[in-house]
């Protein structure tokens, strides 16, 4: 009798506790894993954390009843960091989402992570196409842009211009690879020819001996298939050695913040695409101010859209009402995101956020109104004419 009741006892106390434990099952903890400190911070790193932070804000700091964690870590643009780290909070902290990346090589290692620990993965700032292609899984979103669309604008467009060859100064890495690759597509679809190339590594500070190649090479346009810190330094000694004297510098991946470094004397008239720009709208101006009264910046369109992607993904949550990674994901395919970021956002079955994308052009000095003005509108993109059509997708979860 007495074991009976031991036994209905702690039968009880289970029943009791229970709600708890699926309530403690069911908190929200978002992270980042990001480059904090490289050449990617200031495109990526802490301003996105203040993005992400805004947008926790903007919900109401809880989800399903619970504060909402929020983690962050540099990884430093090593792709074992990242992997390690993304498995360390899903095993030991709870994690439920995860953004940042940056990096093309360390979103690679951190997607198959994100597929092993069914935590969705909303990768930012990495423009490898194969993460919603080959490289793709059921529990990974590309947020922002890839390099198909990064070619389609700024390499099409210069080309439609008369930049029929061209010479490529590439990051040696995935992205670097990823991006030359889809942008000699484009030239050679459209008559054009690629002359030669060159790598360097990642957080190269000079480029002399590259730029020396390019132009030896006897190209119209140099394509700079790099980003962040890189196409900082590599346009101001473009500019320096004289060499935009003689060949058109391409950016083919390039920032607001990028511009602002190098200053409209040196970037005026440079050709890129964007996947966002504060300037665009009302809803992206007001974005812009409030971000800028917190950072003293405004933002990139890689800040903007982890604000995007963190409200996406607890408007998921909020709509299934549990962090189920397979509920959240499937609310996530079905929803369009409408927001300050884009207007006709659809997450295809591929991971891939197709969205609207603008090649823009640098105004000269005289034509901007004041810091922070220094685009202007050449072109806007369907979501389709940027990153091809779902049927070319050469991810396998996507049905042909």
């Amino acid at each position: 009798m007495n074991r009976t009741r031991s036994l209905a006892s702690v039968f009880a106390a289970l029943l009791a506790l229970s709600p708890l434990a699926a309530q403690a099952a069911d908190k929200v903890a978002i992270g980042d894993i990001d480059d904090m400190s490289g050449p990617y911070a200031d495109v990526n790193g802490p301003r996105a954390v203040e993005g992400i932070k805004m947008a926790i804000a903007d919900f109401g700091g809880s989800a399903l009843g619970q504060p909402i964690e929020f983690l962050t870590a540099d990884h430093q643009n090593k792709p074992d960091i990242g992997a390690s780290k993304f498995r360390e909070w899903a095993d030991t902290r709870g994690l439920t989402m995860l953004l940042g990346g940056s990096n093309t090589g360390v979103s690679l290692a951190m997607a198959p992570i994100a597929k092993e620990r069914k935590v969705p993965f909303f990768a930012i700032g990495a423009a490898g196409a194969s993460l919603t292609g080959k490289d793709c899984n059921a529990y990974t979103i590309h947020y922002g842009y890839d390099t198909n669309a990064l070619a389609n604008g700024t390499a099409k467009t210069i080309l439609d211009q008369g930049g029929k060859t061209w010479f490529f100064l590439t990051a040696d890495y995935a992205f670097g690879t990823q991006l030359q690759a889809a942008a000699t597509k484009v030239v050679e679809a459209g008559g054009g020819k690629v002359l030669g190339s060159v790598r360097a590594p990642l957080g190269t500070s000079d480029f002399s001996s590259y730029l020396l190649q390019a132009q030896n090479s006897g190209a119209q346009v140099v394509g700079l298939a790099n980003a962040g810190a890189d196409t900082i330094n590599s346009l101001k000694a473009a500019h320096e050695f004289g060499l935009t004297n003689t060949m058109k510098p391409a950016a083919l991946l390039a920032f607001i913040t990028d511009i602002n470094a190098v200053g409209l004397d040196t970037a005026q008239g440079l050709y890129l695409t964007a996947g966002w720009y504060w300037d665009l709208n009302d809803k992206s101006r007001a974005f812009g101010k409030r971000f800028f009264d917190k950072t003293g910046a405004m933002p990139t369109y890689n800040q903007a859209a982890y604000y995007s992607a963190t409200l996406a993904y607890l408007n998921a949550v909020k709509a299934v009402g549990a962090t189920d990674p397979d509920k959240v994901m499937a609310e996530l395919h079905k929803t369009k995101v409408d927001d300050m970021y884009t207007s006709d956002g659809v997450i295809r079955p591929d991971g891939l956020l197709e969205h609207s994308m603008y090649v823009m052009q640098v105004k000269t000095p005289e034509e901007s109104k004041g810091p922070w003005d220094y685009y202007k509108l050449v072109k806007t993109m369907s979501g389709e004419e940027a990153y091809g059509s779902l049927a070319d997708s050469a991810c396998p979860l996507v049905k042909k």
